[in-house]
């Protein structure tokens, strides 16, 4: 039989199982007595299964703890690129309401519209002739020349002053 089971072509992809050629010998199942020893590593192993779950309990609240203090960051990322954003729009408004309001000045500078402001509000009026005065000035120059005379001093180091005190300059 079990010269069949090798020879035979087998067309499956999974490995074929091996029977041993001979049948293991199995103990019944007996229950020893209990040591004072065996109860020793009894009541550890309940110990080390705390430890277990406390170390798993750790690494959960670990794990727990630094995804809060991610999204704490990211959420204090997210209010100042908000606040930015809302910065950049108040900037860009208030350049608009700049840029309008040079426009209305530099339309109400025209010199028209001075004019008719100060006929209405101030009420001014046009010279007439009899208010003008002519003033005669003699054809005198006024402008006194400079009597001082000006003084330009180089610079010399002190080698250039000693070479032109030896040489006479």
């Amino acid at each position: 039989m079990a010269n069949y089971r090798y020879n035979r072509y087998q067309y499956e992809t999974s490995p074929r199982k091996v029977e041993p050629e001979y049948e293991p010998i199995r103990e019944p199942y007996s229950r020893k007595k209990t040591t004072t020893v065996n109860r020793k590593k009894e009541s550890i192993k309940p110990k080390r299964h705390l430890k277990v779950h406390v170390k798993v309990v750790v690494y959960v609240l670990l794990i727990f703890a630094s995804l809060f203090v991610i999204s704490y960051r990211n959420s204090l990322i997210n209010e100042s690129f908000n606040e930015n954003e809302q910065l950049k729009s108040n900037l860009a408004l208030l350049e608009k309401q700049n840029e309008q309001l040079k426009v209305n000045l530099e339309n109400s500078l025209n010199l028209t519209n001075i004019e008719k402001i100060a006929e209405k509000k101030l009420g001014m009026q046009k010279l007439d002739n009899s208010q003008k005065v002519y003033v005669s000035l003699d054809k005198k120059d006024y402008v006194e020349p400079a009597s001082e005379k000006v003084v330009i001093e180089d610079n010399e180091n002190w080698f250039t002053k000693i070479l032109n005190t030896l040489l006479g300059k």
